[in-house]
């Protein structure tokens, strides 16, 4: 490889606490340094983690036809049978495998990879702004799909808060704010819409705790309790809520969520071990990466964030719109407005600017990660637009969901993925004769 990372420094950032703040502490890095930027932790009165088997709701999570059915990925799923199946409480239903998927097949030797592009969204609470509907709308008509990875909570009424039980922290703490009504019914109707579309719904935890008692804190017994009680908010949202009248997602999470990112990006070590009884196939948690070909970790596809050159400096970005206002505007989320469209473009021109390393290069997926915000007046999410427009109508390009990717790097064969790791990513590699 030609690039060498350090080790990480870490740093704090105080954000505005918002009902759509979904912000996850990422890295930004350069060749010379990587920082990482956490959002301040929540108060704690130091309860220990409820650990596996404990519940957090007093509506328990009914397993798929009286048995756990995890997220094994498409083409293990029983034969459908055409009928739709209402689950435990009402608040979700079985329709079948997921419309529209990308067709996994192994590349003939030689045959040049499509360059895989993922756009990843932390919280995916549909606010008033209407960021998540926006995005959707942006998808299909640029032929995307994505993954929105789900916080628990936000399904979870305020007034309920003490059903969620957060590991190291007093009953119904979180780091971030519990929806209204309004949002949870704006929310539920736009994870329907966005599955039905082919787009993924993965898991961004609960609480969003990070640095002290924060995930990168907790044991695998402590993970373990967060993710059953994900799990618990979506499948008995109903109960919790009291919304009788609203249709049941159209999906079975046992079987639809088969990975996440944890908040602040915190926490991988000790989170894989506990993802295994839940059948969960990749983690989007690592700190971050160059721009290479994935691998497993612990038997699980580690699929991180990624290095970008930074327009016109002698150091890399980490591919998610806080780094590049941190970068930016010194982490404030309200930066000099004079400013606001020159940072839009260096977001854009950076992400153009990996894309075309790799997809002239060595074809390594790029991963973008993002958050429904209105930081910095709104410019990373009309760069992120812009890009998801240009690149993705590509006839080479696959914008897909970490969960396509995933089985698609499945069906590949193992020692041509092992070659293409040792690629630097603008490597130009010949097809025709690559193994």
């Amino acid at each position: 490889m030609i690039w060498k990372k350090s080790a990480p420094l870490r740093a704090r950032i105080r954000t505005r606490p918002a009902v759509s703040l979904g912000v996850a502490a990422v890295l930004v890095a350069s060749l010379s340094t990587a920082v990482a930027v956490s959002v301040s932790d929540a108060p704690s009165d130091g309860t220990p983690g409820t650990g596996p088997g404990s519940r957090a709701t007093a509506a328990a999570p009914k397993p798929t036809d009286g048995k756990r059915q995890p997220g094994t990925g498409k083409g293990k799923e029983e034969k459908w049978d055409g009928q739709v199946r209402v689950l435990g409480d009402g608040s979700t239903s079985y329709t079948g495998p997921q419309p529209g998927q990308l067709k996994a097949e192994r590349l003939k030797p030689g045959q040049k990879p499509p360059q895989f592009v993922v756009f990843s969204w932390d919280g995916a609470l549909e606010g008033d702004d209407r960021l998540f509907s926006r995005f959707r709308r942006v998808a299909k008509e640029s032929k995307a799909h994505m993954t929105f990875f789900l916080t628990g909570i936000y399904l979870l009424p305020k007034e309920k808060k003490d059903l969620y039980r957060p590991p190291q922290h007093k009953t119904g703490a979180a780091a971030i704010s519990y929806p209204t009504d309004a949002h949870i019914r704006m929310t539920l109707k736009q994870l329907a819409g966005a599955w039905k579309e082919g787009n993924e719904i993965g898991s961004h935890f609960n609480g969003h705790f990070c640095g002290k008692k924060g995930g990168g804190k907790w044991s695998t017994a402590e993970w373990t309790s967060e993710i059953d009680q994900f799990y618990s908010f979506v499948q008995n949202w109903k109960t919790n809520t009291g919304m009788k009248d609203l249709d049941p997602l159209p999906f079975d999470p046992t079987r639809e969520v088969v990975g996440g990112r944890a908040p602040c990006l915190e926490g991988q070590k000790t989170l894989l071990p506990a993802t295994k009884p839940f059948g969960w196939r990749y983690d989007a948690s690592s700190a971050g990466d160059f721009q290479i070909w994935p691998a497993k970790k612990d038997g699980v596809w580690d699929l991180p964030l990624q290095l970008l050159p930074f327009p016109r400096k002698q150091f890399q970005v980490l591919s998610m719109d806080f780094n590049f206002l941190y970068n930016q505007s010194k982490g404030s989320t309200e930066g000099n407005p004079a400013m606001h469209q020159t940072w839009r473009k260096e977001a854009r021109d950076a992400y153009l600017a990996g894309f075309r390393r790799v997809f002239h290069g060595s074809r390594a997926p790029m991963f973008i990660g993002n958050h429904f915000e209105d930081w910095n007046g709104g410019i990373y999410m009309d760069a992120v637009e812009d890009v998801m427009r240009d690149v993705c109508p590509r006839k080479e390009v696959r914008c897909v969901s970490f969960r396509e990717l995933t089985d698609w790097l499945d069906a590949q064969d193992p020692k041509v993925l092992a070659r293409w790791r040792l690629l630097d990513p603008a490597q130009p590699v010949g097809w025709g004769t690559a193994g």
